[in-house]
């Protein structure tokens, strides 16, 4: 019946007419086609002409007639379920009997649009396209084969676990070992296709790929020297994946595969040497990798140390050798990346770490960033690779690379130079117990090396300075760091972009590592940075603000000097009033007023109204768009005809509000009870209930760390709404969203503190969960402590709700606090532990000795908090006698045994 449909030619026309217009480069030529295409979709037949014209109007030229093909797969993406069953039925008999048309361009398009019907569930629907591609493949028509194997691949990237499930009968017993038979073919397209659509089974260990394993492979093995570079790069894919997921299948043949590997990580096409490449780095992930490798060490040093040098091409595409100032060259907006706001964590205060949050990300430690050339290249492969293996093997990398090195590092050619300083902080993490008889040799050189007269030496330079700042803040600053800091600030306002982008990363890493380290050169610092602002195009702003944002997390309150402030608030707070509400570049400006405002504490005083007010409207707009979205979206989900309704209200970008929340949360630190009046004034607690309950869990996450910090800062204003929000609270005490936990506890321990005995009607709200919390396996340290200190918080205002259930948390409870600083919080949660043994003694006895190390790990509790300790000792030595004590105390370790005589007398 659909063979009976013929297009109508003024119809036809029409359409023809559209796709030419389409092609205009004009925008507002391109938005009347847009609106036109939207109102032809309303006529069921519209889509039979665009198939039409893709595979049966010859007479057009290939352009028009892919479009035509590519404005299909469009509305089959966003419509396909309302086509009528003549319409889908046509263009699908329409695009099987054209997938081997004559020009590769139209191939391509018909295998896009086979694969976008595919992948809308229409594989079920659709039984004879497998069947039928498979059997195109053993046509003697090549463009029929590669028609048909185009589309497979694309099948096959697209819907890999439906065609390894039951739903379909499961098609790749037989399409799997059809496709090894074409790893032979006579053609390298060919050939490659039929690689590429096995590898895409091979991560997911598909059972009928692993019941042909071996013939896979020595079929690789047949084509790993291949003429056509796209064979290769697909062989050294599948080996890349089988290291993953088949090395006991490698292993007997791992000598080979890795003399291979190098010889393909030095290919001459670039793509093939960068999949090779990626070989190292899986390896180095590898338990086996140290057996392996270690005597091709020798070999493979070299190999990835020349893959580090930029290429010809780079350098022309970097602009690179040209030496030029380019700082009054406004940005291209596209190149600059989203960034990622993280979300304020409470955390408590260890031995040992600096800032009580532990770091786990070290974003700033990636392998540099060459924006301008594609993210991801030879020359970083290779440098990522040199670092994990630099990890895997430490200094035994020296033997070979260190000759390599002295070499590079010294070299007349620019180029060799910079990738020898590519290489030096490439190895910074793993070698560096071997560097450092080098380093005091090696450092002054590299601080040298910042006034290159080549931007791309200079640039690369801070980079690798900034992987060894470790160790230059370790040595007597005047020695490393003093000159170190001097060159690295004259490079912050270089006139080079990139060399400023590069400095402005090393400088904050310097900053975390030196901290208060570098308060003695604070009015210096400061005013390379505040003459910076003027200097800096947008991208480099944006890192600017985070260099300016860690200096004031490391040094703190040594930042709250009058001079210091008039330096700095100026140029931030003339940047904060000339941003839009809708601007992005408001969330790093936030972020960094967040820890300035917490580092000046009162300083801050004469600039938080503006900065208060712009956060409380902040968030009070985007819970606003959140309502009207929902409002829309329900109103027309009814009709299909408004189904692109809700699309003018853009989902809000709650990423605003979360950054507007913890820049409220660091001023409520900041400020403490100076926040007290802008409190009354706002709606600030209306506006927290709401994003309390938020679907988004990083909405929830800061909201409950404004939550604690208003309750610590003026609690007269939350305490009405308690009985709100200690529910809300509750439901989130849930261990799987770790952040949201956290500081969901945290905020009840504060709140329990500042309620007292009135806390009584609550404890059964959030008790049982939080022990729950701090039984269970694997729940990370930062969430214990905070568990164990909310549980003691609320056992000390409220013994008689807590106490019954001492034995079931006392242990874990004690384990999890013997570890953190003296401080408030600890005091508070051990006192609630205390004053639950008083009620309870019962419940500690089985775990005593858990209980006597926790109280050794005080350096230095108030007086009446260690009465508190003693009279607990004795009351138990008492109880059970001399004899039994001492029996029970021969077994604690010597170190214990002295601290609780010398402290408590027992």
């Amino acid at each position: 019946m659909e063979c009976e449909w013929k297009p109508d030619d003024q119809g036809l026309q029409q359409i023809l007419q559209l796709l030419k217009e389409s092609q205009s480069p004009d925008t507002s030529t391109q938005r009347s086609v847009q609106q036109r295409l939207e109102q032809l979709n309303h006529y069921p037949d519209f889509n039979n002409y665009l198939i039409f014209v893709l595979t049966k109007l010859k007479s057009e030229d290939e352009p028009t007639r892919s479009l035509s093909g590519l404005i299909l797969k469009n509305n089959v993406k966003a419509h396909y379920q309302n086509f009528p069953n003549g319409v889908s039925d046509f263009i699908k008999s329409e695009c099987l009997q054209n997938i081997g048309d004559s020009s590769p361009l139209i191939r391509a398009t018909v295998g896009i649009l086979i694969t976008t019907i595919a992948s809308k569930g229409e594989l079920q629907n659709w039984p004879e396209l497998l069947p039928k591609l498979c059997l195109l493949l053993d046509s003697e028509d090549y463009n029929t084969c590669e028609g048909a194997f185009g589309a497979l691949q694309k099948i096959c990237e697209d819907s890999a676990e439906v065609l390894d499930s039951d739903m379909l009968d499961r098609p790749l017993n037989v399409m799997i070992p059809k496709f090894l038979q074409f790893f032979k073919h006579s053609s390298p397209k060919i050939r490659s296709h039929a690689i590429a659509c096995v590898n895409q089974f091979i991560i997911s260990r598909t059972q009928a790929l692993m019941l042909h394993i071996d013939g896979f492979i020595e079929n690789l093995f047949a084509l790993a020297t291949d003429e056509e570079p796209e064979v290769r790069k697909n062989v050294c894919r599948a080996l890349v994946m089988l290291l993953e997921v088949r090395m006991d299948r490698l292993l007997p043949h791992m000598h080979n595969i890795i003399e291979y590997m190098l010889q393909r990580t030095q290919d001459q096409d670039e793509n093939v040497a960068l999949e090779a490449c990626e070989f190292w780095l899986t390896l180095a992930e590898q338990p086996v990798c140290k057996d392996v490798l270690c005597n091709h060490l020798s070999k493979l040093t070299p190999v990835l140390v020349n893959g580090m040098k930029y290429s010809e091409i780079d350098i022309i595409l970097l602009k690179g050798d040209v030496e030029e100032d380019d700082e009054a060259i406004p940005d291209n907006e596209q190149d600059i990346r989203p960034r990622f706001h993280r979300s304020r964590t409470v955390a408590q205060q260890h031995e040992g770490d600096r800032d009580g949050i532990e770091e786990d990300d070290d974003e700033d430690d990636d392998l540099e960033d060459d924006d301008t050339i594609s993210d991801w290249n030879l020359r970083k492969c290779s440098a990522a690779a040199l670092d994990v293996l630099a990890n895997v093997f430490r200094d035994d990398l020296l033997l070979p690379i260190l000759p390599l090195l002295k070499e590079l590092l010294f070299h007349p050619e620019w180029v060799i130079k910079e990738s020898g300083i590519l290489v030096l902080g490439a190895i910074a993490e793993g070698c560096m117990q071997g560097m450092i008889t080098y380093l005091p040799e090696l450092i002054p050189h590299l601080v040298q090396c910042l006034s290159d007269k080549k931007a791309l030496v200079r640039s690369i330079t801070c980079w690798t300075l900034s992987r060894y700042a470790h160790w230059v803040v370790s040595q007597p600053p005047d020695t490393y760091l003093k000159p170190l800091m001097t060159e690295l600030l004259k490079r912050i306002l270089d006139s080079n972009k990139r060399v400023q982008e590069a400095a402005c990363s090393a400088f904050a890493t310097l900053e975390e590592e030196a901290c208060t380290e570098l308060v003695p050169y604070l009015a210096y610092i400061l005013d390379t940075l505040v003459f910076a602002f003027s200097k800096y195009q947008h991208k480099n702003l944006l890192i600017l603000y985070d260099a300016i944002g860690t200096l004031a997390d490391s040094v703190g309150h040594h930042l709250n000097k009058p001079e210091y402030i008039q330096m700095l608030m100026p140029p931030l707070i003339a940047k904060w009033n000339q941003l839009k509400d809708e601007d992005k570049d408001l969330f790093p400006l936030l972020e960094c007023l967040s820890s300035v405002a917490t580092a000046l504490q009162s300083g801050f005083l004469p600039y938080c109204e503006p900065v208060y007010q712009r956060c409380v409207n902040l968030v009070q707009k985007t819970l606003a768009q959140t309502m009207v979205r929902h409002a829309g979206t329900h109103a027309y989900s009814g009709h299909s005809l408004h189904q692109s309704q809700p699309d003018q209200y853009e989902a809000p970008d709650k990423d605003f509000m979360i950054v507007a929340l913890d820049l409220l949360s660091g001023l409520a630190e900041g400020l403490g009870g100076n926040i007290e009046q802008l409190v009354a004034r706002s709606n600030i607690l209306t506006l927290m209930y709401q994003c309390m309950q938020d679907k988004m869990p990083e909405v929830r996450q800061s909201s409950f760390a404004l939550l604690g910090d208003l309750t610590k800062a003026c609690f007269l204003h939350v305490k009405p709404c308690i009985a709100d929000f200690m529910p809300i609270l509750g439901t989130n005490l849930n261990p799987e969203l770790i952040s949201v936990c956290n500081n969901a506890t945290w905020a009840i321990g504060e709140i329990s503190i500042q309620m007292g005995a009135e806390m009584q009607p609550y404890v059964g709200m959030v008790l049982h969960q939080l022990v729950e919390i701090i039984n269970r396996p694997n729940t990370p340290k930062t969430l214990l402590e905070n568990t164990a200190i909310t549980i003691g918080r609320l056992g000390y205002v409220c013994p008689q709700e807590v106490a019954p259930m001492l034995q079931q948390f006392i242990r874990p409870w004690c384990t999890s606090l013997r570890n953190i600083r003296d401080n408030e919080e600890k005091d508070s949660a051990f006192r609630g532990i205390c004053t639950m043994i008083s009620v309870n003694p019962g419940g500690v006895v089985q775990d005593f000795i858990f209980f006597c190390d926790a109280v050794a790990s005080w350096v230095n509790p108030k007086d009446d908090l260690r009465d508190m300790f003693g009279k607990i000792f004795h009351g138990f030595k008492n109880q059970v006698g001399e004899e039994n004590w001492g029996r029970f105390s021969g077994q604690f370790p010597l170190p214990l045994k002295e601290r609780l005589a010398a402290f408590y007398g027992v």
